[in-house]
């Protein structure tokens, strides 16, 4: 009886690798034993740095924020402070983007911060 070897699925799934590996350098791109490694550890990275990307994307909003409040004489942490005791809701991508397409909007949340801050 002939042995049974299912090279369509081998080929399949090698192929499947080198077309994920197109562009590495050198071996990387066109040897499969070389492909697999680094398409595997560029999928960790992958797979962690999407995630690592909320949170440097908070950072982001963070430190424009931070910056946009000083220029009204205000730290980030006071203005954040001040927005809850307003009990006013926005997160700090909307509150990043306020900041930098509408200042008149932002100076008066920053206004209304810093009357919430004072009645407490």
């Amino acid at each position: 009886m002939p042995r049974a070897r299912n090279v369509p699925a081998t080929l399949k799934r090698r192929k499947k690798v080198l077309r994920k590996a197109k562009g590495f350098f050198g071996n990387k791109s066109r040897l499969f034993r070389y492909a697999k490694d680094a398409v595997d550890r560029g999928e960790k990275f992958a797979y962690r740095d999407r995630r690592k990307k909320k949170s440097s994307m908070r950072q982001l909003w963070i430190v424009r924020l931070n910056a946009a409040c000083r220029e009204r004489d205000m730290s980030y942490s006071r203005f954040m402070a001040g927005l809850k005791a307003a009990n006013i809701d926005l997160n700090r991508k909307v509150l990043s983007e306020m900041a930098i397409h509408d200042e008149a909007a932002f100076g008066a949340l920053v206004e209304k911060a810093k009357e919430a801050l004072a009645q407490k």
